[in-house]
């Protein structure tokens, strides 16, 4: 039997995310609802499946957006497809009824950043045999999702995960519990002392946060379908960290980071790592993604911290094959990938300005 391609409406949103939990490349960010969170942000989502026997055998979430001024849309799949790569075949008719749909829409291309690791070489091949560019920035931690991450297998039980860590992040982790560090999981009343301490995480680290209403969204989408949960430290009353992780499956992720000023030497960060990673082997996962670090640095570098806290849970060190673009409207693309960033250091910059004006 002929695979069959269908796009779909709300009516199959359970099937397609239960399909996406099932697949081994399934991922959230994929998943129904963060479509449903994109398009309250200027995106468009479209979901295909391709069935065969009434089974979904492949399926993919795009999100398309209009880029300003000119109005002219991409397309972004977004960990996607959720396909066997190795099915050449079936691939190829997920390209083609991609293909149909920018057509359709005039898009100028599609961009995909898969989960695969950068020792699949040939499967790069195989994306540059079908016409994809590669899109890396050369900025691997600050793509559009994460190139390198640290990825822990939790299938050991809990005595041998942390036997295997490292010393000090043992150390730390039973610190924070002798210290009486308390992890719980958040509610939506927590969200504003969440995103507090989130505010003066980013401050102090100095990248930019989302408004306020995003983390909102997330909750709200997430939290209820049984695809994230909030976490947060407290110490001696006070809310004093917090984290918010994505699941679907047997995969979890760690998204977003959070920790005050302050009794950061009785380390919270540590423990809710640790109490994160329980929650989800009591859930059945057994991947735990502790996302982003950068990629090749140094010790003199200011995110080498960052590496080495998340290197400290004895996760491998991974490399996916990163950005690819399969463009379809070559002049519009060039012309895209020289204003695009000019646009984006305006915008950084207004919005740095504006920080400096309020701090005085």
């Amino acid at each position: 039997m002929a695979y069959v391609a269908r796009w779909i409406d709300k009516s199959e949103h359970t099937r397609f995310n239960d399909f996406l939990a099932r697949h081994p490349k399934g991922h959230v960010l994929q998943s129904w609802e963060w479509g449903e969170i994109k398009s309250r942000t200027g995106w468009v989502p479209w979901r295909l499946i391709f069935e065969k026997n009434n089974e979904i055998v492949a399926a993919v979430s795009i999100l398309e957006r209009k880029i300003p001024v000119v109005g002219i849309p991409i397309f972004y799949a977004s960990r996607g497809p959720v396909v066997d790569w190795k099915n050449v075949e079936l691939f190829d008719l997920v390209l083609e009824e991609i293909r149909k749909l920018a057509k359709a829409r005039g898009a100028i291309f599609l961009k995909i950043d898969p989960d695969l690791p950068s020792s699949e070489k040939v499967l790069e091949q195989y994306l540059i045999s079908r016409g994809f560019k590669s899109a890396e920035s050369g900025k691997g931690f600050e793509g559009v999702q994460p190139k390198y991450v640290f990825r822990l297998n939790i299938s050991p039980n809990e005595e041998t995960l942390l036997s295997n860590m490292q010393q000090k992040t043992r150390y730390n982790i039973r610190l924070a519990q002798k210290k009486g560090v308390h992890i719980r999981r958040g509610t939506r009343e927590d969200l504003p002392d969440f995103y507090r301490v989130l505010k003066e995480t980013t401050e102090r680290d100095r990248f930019l946060v989302r408004a306020y209403s995003y983390f909102e969204d997330l909750y709200d989408s997430l939290v209820p379908a049984g695809l994230g949960e909030l976490f947060i430290a407290e110490y001696e009353g006070n809310i004093i960290s917090g984290t918010l992780a994505f699941v679907i499956g047997n995969k979890a992720w760690y998204i977003y980071g959070a920790s005050s000023n302050t009794h950061r030497n009785v380390m919270p960060n540590y423990l809710i790592q640790w109490e994160m990673i329980c929650w989800a082997k009591s859930l059945g996962c057994t991947l735990y993604d502790f996302r982003g670090v950068p990629g090749h640095l140094t010790e003199d570098n200011p995110l080498y911290g960052l590496y080495r806290f998340k290197k400290g849970f004895n996760g491998e060190y991974t490399e996916f094959i990163g950005e690819w673009d399969l463009v379809y409207r070559p002049v519009i693309y060039y012309l895209w990938n020289y204003l695009e960033p000019l646009y984006s250091d305006v915008i950084k910059g207004i919005i740095t300005k504006l920080r400096q004006v309020r701090r005085g």
